[in-house]
């Protein structure tokens, strides 16, 4: 039985902010892009909520719900500085630390002797470390696996924990909401509930082979998830599947001509990118995302080796001509293929061997 435990910050930029300029405590506060260049709110914290504020809403949105909102530009680096911190203290208690962002991350403490072994005391443990050496508020959650931990971190925020033990696993889930599974959201959401269930109990009325007649190899997570069911380890090496740039314009993009004229800006953005990520497994796909101005989105892709500005630019005509509507984002990224296997031995091998 794995003791796994889900911690995630308390609205992690705008804590940060609030923590190096105590004057915005008590007041509404967001990090996110301006309204006029069509911003989005990255995170804001709880003052801003109670307005109905939330992470990925337009800044115009926002502004509007909360016009005493203080706005903020993100800051990376210290967003990053401090995570490091918050990583380094996560692996004196254990290696098997896997990270989901700057602000949350899984660990496996199965087996680890501090705290006299409770999983429920490193949690509480860790959290006042957080709070001391960093200046900020984690929440978090305890359960066998990562599904009910990850779950669980939500329970009780902010600056809060919540254990879910191996005997309340059952009831813990079946009175969830659908929502609460991996890999539903709001269309898988509302196609389960025109089919009627709406909770982890309703779904466990439905065989595998019906689900897997419905939702195809979801399907199988579905009918595993709704009993709780998760056995993915924790990966302290988790790969990076790919890597992208993209840009909202302040005005769309009126046609193909100007697509193009932006596309050199993003590549050179992402080359910086690229040579910072310093990754060493080949490129395997080029990929090309694009939002047109009534919000409709298409991503187009193509095997290739290495970045390239014609690869894209040819990805962005075959896009564009989807919609052939202006456009308000584009992005550019590549997806990356496994690690080429060390050969035995040089030269070519015998037909016969």
């Amino acid at each position: 039985m794995r003791k796994i435990i889900h911690c995630d910050c308390d609205c992690f930029y705008a804590a940060v902010e609030m923590r190096d300029d105590p004057a915005l405590r008590g007041r509404p506060v967001a990090v996110g892009g301006r309204a006029e260049s069509r911003g989005v709110i990255a995170t804001c914290n709880y003052e801003a909520r109670a307005f109905g504020v939330h992470s990925a809403m337009s800044t115009m949105r926002a502004m509007k719900l909360c016009p005493q909102l203080v706005l903020l530009p993100p800051d990376f680096e210290r967003y990053r500085a401090a995570s490091r911190q918050i990583l380094d203290i996560y692996r004196a208690y254990t290696p098997l630390v896997e990270p989901l962002s700057l602000d949350e991350a899984y660990l496996d403490v199965t087996g680890v002797s501090l705290c006299q072994g409770s999983a429920t005391l490193m949690a509480r443990e860790m959290r006042a470390r957080i709070q001391a050496e960093v200046g900020i508020t984690a929440s978090a959650g305890i359960a066998p696996n990562k599904f009910i931990a990850k779950v669980a971190s939500d329970w009780n925020k902010p600056d809060g924990q919540y254990v879910v033990r191996p005997q309340d696993v059952d009831a813990f889930v079946e009175a969830l909401p659908v929502k609460k599974l991996f890999g539903v959201g709001k269309v898988t959401a509302a196609r389960l509930s025109r089919l009627g269930v709406e909770n982890c109990g309703d779904l466990r009325a439905w065989s595998l082979t019906e689900l897997s007649r419905e939702f195809g190899a979801f399907g199988a997570s579905l009918h595993a998830l709704c009993r709780g069911i998760d056995n993915r380890p924790v990966r302290p090496d988790r790969i990076r599947k790919s890597l992208s740039v993209e840009t909202t314009y302040v005005k769309d993009l009126p046609d193909l001509a100007a697509c193009r004229a932006a596309l050199p800006a993003l590549v050179d953005e992402f080359s910086r990118r690229f040579e910072r990520a310093r990754e060493t497994r080949p490129v395997h796909k080029a990929v090309v995302k694009i939002k047109f101005a009534d919000f409709s989105q298409t991503t187009v892709e193509c095997v290739a080796t290495a970045p390239d500005q014609t690869v894209w630019m040819a990805l962005l005509e075959e896009g564009h001509a989807r919609r052939g509507l202006p456009v308000r984002l584009l992005g550019v990224g590549v997806r990356f293929g496994e690690e080429p296997r060390a050969a035995s031995h040089s030269g070519q091998i015998g037909l016969f061997g």
